[in-house]
């Protein structure tokens, strides 16, 4: 076997496919989320488009079986440190349209704050258990309780319901990411299929969400 095909041996066969497609849905929304934007709040939401376009793009690459092992490596760094700094592009549209100047501000510092520490330990320390990845992840991802009264006034019944559900499919992936489960059809769609769908299924619920406040502020 190749050096660099070594490390892929036994990756299931749809590994990184569902994010490969997810990126080019995600570039479409994006482009008509934008459109959609009034010009005055295209600064936060072109920020949370790049987050969700770089996000399922790096993860659809890394994922890929075509890297040589050194390659893989550093796009491994880039993949997890990615999905912090998304963590807070999808903040940066809520905090900044739902929140407000004072609260929104303070909120919004935080979880940046907290995602460049998440994303520099990608970086630093990239062969970190993956039960301090996720618990990174959610720690970072559920920094909105801290608004979470502003938060229902602001976002009503449908939007808290889209943000909650969101988070609940963010968590239940990261758990599963950590225990490695369910492998639910042995070579073809694994534990980490089951994760990357839900990443999907969580981000399309908080799309939907950031789409409801930039048509309310158009």
């Amino acid at each position: 076997m190749a050096p660099h095909a070594a490390h892929l041996s036994g990756k299931p066969r749809l590994r990184g496919v569902s994010h490969v497609a997810a990126a080019f849905v995600a570039l479409a929304a994006g482009v008509h989320l934008l459109l959609a934007a009034p010009t005055g709040i295209i600064v936060p939401v072109a920020v949370y488009v790049c987050g969700l376009v770089a996000l399922f793009t790096v993860s659809g690459l890394y994922h890929k079986p075509m890297w040589s092992l050194r390659m893989r490596q550093q796009l491994k760094r880039l993949d997890h440190a990615t999905i912090f700094v998304f963590i807070a592009a999808t903040y940066t549209p809520v905090c900044v349209l739902a929140l407000g100047a004072e609260g929104g501000k303070r909120l919004l510092m935080a979880v940046w704050i907290g995602a460049a520490l998440g994303a520099l330990r990608a970086v630093a320390w990239p062969g970190a258990p993956r039960a301090v990845s996720a618990a990174l992840y959610v720690a970072v991802g559920w920094l909105a309780i801290a608004g979470f009264s502003a938060l229902v006034a602001a976002l009503g019944g449908t939007g808290m319901a889209l943000l909650i559900a969101g988070g609940v499919l963010y968590t239940t992936g990261a758990v599963l990411y950590a225990l490695r489960w369910p492998d639910l059809v042995p070579g073809v769609f694994g534990h980490h299929e089951v994760f990357h769908v839900l990443v999907i299924a969580a981000a399309t619920c908080h799309f939907v969400m950031v789409r409801g406040l930039v048509v309310g502020a158009a």
